[in-house]
């Protein structure tokens, strides 16, 4: 078994944004695997084979790569941002887990990416200053019930919170929904950024109070990252037509029980 595996974080989207060993990972795979999209943002080359599949087929994937470098194949699993931030990483390790036991003898590395919350982050300002979490609002995996009761706890903390996966077609009212609860330990003013697309040609980016953000949640789209601000999180305004910046203090002069009073 002479055959290894890379899982690959491609950032957002810019090449600049691309670290320079995600970048030989993919030089050097013979075969690459991924989302159909996230393939097509990777030139074609001679000599090196493309895997692509649907979104919702993760496990498949992660096991045909696996498959692949126990042939021997020099095997680069590629996620947008960070492959280990709701992407492959996790996928592959749980089909190793539950595979060939002579995958475990594989060489698997990962190389890190931009997560779309840093690259959202740096757009705005500085909103992940403080402590922060990051909470997908996708129930494929997961029960809303238990979306809904990790959201309340960390809005209950008073964490900066970034929504992954905020909406799709298939459910247009989750992110409403989670807004509207963080209306609950929020102030109606608190700093709420739409970040989509960031860093591509499409990109464009909201800063928005919690009140108009909940009115305008069914424009988002699953390109977007959505950042909720802690009670603390501040805007500074600038002169002329520019956004304000967006941060949050690195200190904290209250405990969250004296900021989350369960707002009805």
């Amino acid at each position: 078994m002479s055959g290894s595996l890379t899982i690959v974080g491609l950032g957002p989207g810019p090449a600049q944004w691309l670290t320079p060993a995600a970048q030989a990972a993919i030089d050097s795979a013979s075969d690459l695997i991924g989302y159909g999209p996230y393939l097509d943002r990777i030139p074609t080359r001679d000599g090196q084979t493309k895997h692509a599949s649907d979104n919702r087929v993760e496990i498949d994937r992660a096991r045909h790569a696996l498959q692949l470098a126990a042939a021997g194949k020099t095997v680069a699993v590629v996620s947008g941002g960070d492959p280990g931030v709701f992407a492959m990483a996790a996928a592959v390790f749980e089909a190793l887990e539950a595979g060939d036991p002579a995958w475990l003898s594989l060489p698997i590395a990962i190389e890190p990416g931009v997560t779309a919350m840093l690259a959202a982050a740096a757009k705005a300002g500085a909103p992940l200053g403080g402590d922060f979490c990051a909470i997908s609002l996708s129930d494929n995996l997961k029960p809303w019930e238990v979306v809904t009761a990790r959201l309340a706890a960390v809005l209950a903390a008073d964490l900066v919170t970034c929504l992954y996966n905020p909406i799709s077609k298939a459910r247009p009212w989750q992110l409403r929904a989670a807004l509207e609860l963080a209306a609950r330990h929020r102030d109606p003013q608190t700093p709420v950024i739409f970040a989509r697309a960031v860093g591509r040609p499409d990109e464009a980016l909201r800063i928005l109070a919690l009140e108009d953000a909940i009115e305008t949640a069914a424009t988002a789209d699953m390109a977007t990252l959505v950042i909720i601000g802690a009670s603390s999180t501040r805007l500074i305004t600038r002169p002329g037509e520019a956004a304000p910046w967006v941060y949050t203090p690195r200190s904290v002069t209250k405990s969250p029980c004296a900021t989350s009073q369960g707002r009805t």
